[in-house]
Formats: structure tokens, C-alpha cells, sequence
């Protein structure tokens, strides 16, 4: 047994045991190594919370960066339906204007033709009417550029 302290089971008086004082320097002793003691504890404790921080944050990290690749994915197929799409619509747009052009090209056509038989039975009438009726028509002109000359001379 110790002199500093001795028990006694059977008594519930608090100086019950104690031979005699304990001194200031064992005290301070006995507070050290409970302090070192905690500090142990402390630091095993901040040394477990750092690993499952890190751990915490790695999983986070991993998470992060299969969000990340997931969007990528989005995003690219979201970019090749958009592609697809623009194609799409500019071949349909291409298809029509040239339907549309076809048109065009054939509306001109048979008004070219249409203007040409008409400017062809123009001149026609135009040079039966000159062979029935010539004296008019030299009249006709000679004072069509009676009256042309007048009004270049202003």
C-alpha cells in the first residue's frame, strides 16, 4: 500500500483513507499526467476526426467529379441532338428553297414565252397594219419626231 492514500471501503468519510496530506508536488504530478493523459485522448480524437474529414471529403471530391462527367455527357449529348436537329431543319430549309427556285425558274420561263408570242404578234399586227396603211404611217412619223425634236430642243 501506499502512504498517500489507503482506503477503507467500509467508511464514507472523504479524509477516510488518507494517512497523511498529499503533497503540492505530487498533485502538480498527478494533474500533469492527466493533462497528458486528455491531450492523448484530444489527439487521438482530432487525429480520427481528421481522417474522417479527409475521408469525407475525398467521397465528396469522387462525387463531385462524377457530377462533373455526368454533365459532360449531358451536355455532349444535348450538343450532338442540338447538331442533329440544325441539319435537320437547314436541309429541310435547303429542299424548300430550292422547290421554291424550280418554281421561280419555271414561272419566268413560260412568261418569257408568253412575252415573246406576244412581241412576235405585235410586230406581226403591227407590220400588216404599216403594209394597209402606209401614208398614215409616214405621217404618223414624221410627226412623232416633229414632236420628239421639240422636246430634246428644251
Amino acid at each position: 500500500m501506499s502512504d498517500t492514500f489507503a482506503p477503507n471501503a467500509g467508511s464514507l468519510d472523504p479524509e477516510a483513507g488518507f494517512s497523511k496530506t498529499p503533497s503540492v508536488g505530487q498533485a502538480a504530478n498527478d494533474l500533469r499526467a492527466a493533462a497528458g493523459e486528455k491531450a492523448k485522448e484530444v489527439a487521438t480524437q482530432a487525429k480520427e476526426f481528421a481522417h474522417q474529414a479527409g475521408d469525407q471529403a475525398k467521397a465528396l471530391k469522387e462525387k463531385a467529379a462524377e457530377q462533373v462527367q455526368h454533365f459532360r455527357e449531358v451536355a455532349s449529348e444535348k450538343a450532338l441532338a442540338f447538331k442533329s436537329a440544325a441539319t435537320e431543319k437547314a436541309e429541310t430549309l435547303k429542299a424548300a428553297a430550292g422547290e421554291k427556285a424550280q418554281q421561280f425558274r419555271t414561272a419566268a420561263d413560260e412568261q418569257w414565252v408568253a412575252t415573246r408570242e406576244k412581241a412576235k404578234e405585235i410586230h406581226i399586227t403591227t407590220e400588216d397594219y404599216i403594209r394597209q396603211h402606209p401614208t398614215r404611217c409616214v405621217i404618223g412619223a414624221l410627226g412623232l419626231g416633229f414632236v420628239i425634236g421639240l422636246i430634246a430642243r428644251r
